[in-house]
């Protein structure tokens, strides 16, 4: 019986080696949740194998997808079921498959946050009730908004606050400072906090962003990966956290603001568009930073 369901949700691919994967996706382009490099060091950090497989036109590799099971590699659902939830926190990162150009093709494992940008190449998928939110460019916020958001910078600076990169500090800083200010902001753990200092090690390459420190102690930070796909930059904005005692000056807008316009400026050096992710569109800050897009399932 497993062996006939897999055959039925594997029907037009063919197993490939991870070195086929990561050829498609450096073609094709992908996102955080699908970099190869991503997929097989965290696959690998929880123990879970990862099949890959590719979509084949006259013989020429067109399409590709790393799989666990019935799911697409680093799904929250095996995560929960094989009682490893609590080792890794990706949040509801973009999937972006590598797929070819005019390919299309069937996909029947499940997977949710399917960008819009594979809309066209995979039949059966549906829409998400919920969208995607998307960070705006720099241009569509109002010069009212820019204005106040450079005033609290400026404010903020002028009350002994330093913008400074993360990159700076050690994964295992980066991994205490997190989950502090993250129990502070929200009352409860940060995701994965036992394994932080272990993933943020494995994740750095993709690492951005800076954090916000007022009076040499950190206030405001965030977690973002960067992955450059060819046509396109990728970006998550993973989770923060910030010191409610500092509201006053608001470090999580200055921070939120810092962050996204150099990510535009870095992707408009590269002559690529920015793909910076908040993940699900569930929250009224992100309207004020986003716009929602179409996000899809299987």
């Amino acid at each position: 019986m497993l062996s006939y369901w897999r055959a039925w949700r594997e029907s037009g691919w063919t197993p490939i080696d991870a070195a086929a994967y990561a050829l498609a996706w450096q073609q094709f382009g992908g996102s955080v949740a699908t970099h190869p490099d991503v997929v097989e060091r965290l696959a690998g950090f929880v123990g879970i194998p990862v099949r890959y497989l590719g979509w084949f036109v006259d013989g020429q590799l067109c399409a590709a997808i790393p799989t666990w099971g019935r799911h697409v590699a680093l799904s929250k659902d095996v995560l929960k079921r094989e009682g490893k939830r609590g080792m890794l926190d990706l949040g509801n990162a973009e999937v972006i498959l590598p797929v070819a150009e005019d390919t299309r093709i069937r996909v029947r494992h499940r997977m949710r946050y399917v960008s819009a940008l594979n809309a066209q190449s995979i039949t059966g998928l549906a829409e998400q009730p919920e969208g995607l939110a998307l960070a705006r460019e720099p241009e569509d916020y109002s010069k009212k908004f820019r204005y106040n958001q450079r005033r609290e910078q400026r404010l903020l600076e002028d009350a002994g606050g330093s913008i400074r990169p993360m990159l700076e500090l050690s994964a295992g800083e980066q991994a205490v400072i997190y989950a502090d200010l993250f129990q502070r902001r929200w009352n409860f753990e940060a995701p994965g906090k036992k394994h932080l200092a272990e993933v943020f090690g494995l994740m750095r390459e993709f690492m951005t962003g800076s954090l916000i420190y007022l009076n040499d102690e950190p206030v405001a930070i965030q977690i973002l990966y960067r992955v450059e796909a060819p046509k396109w930059t990728s970006l998550e904005y993973i989770n923060g956290g910030v010191d409610p005692q500092s509201r006053e000056f608001s470090p999580g807008s200055v921070l939120s603001f810092v962050n996204t316009q150099t990510a535009w400026e870095q992707a408009r050096a590269l002559g690529k568009p920015l793909r910076y992710s908040f993940g699900r569109a569930d929250r009224e800050y992100k309207d004020r930073w986003c716009h929602r897009v179409p996000v899809y399932q299987v």
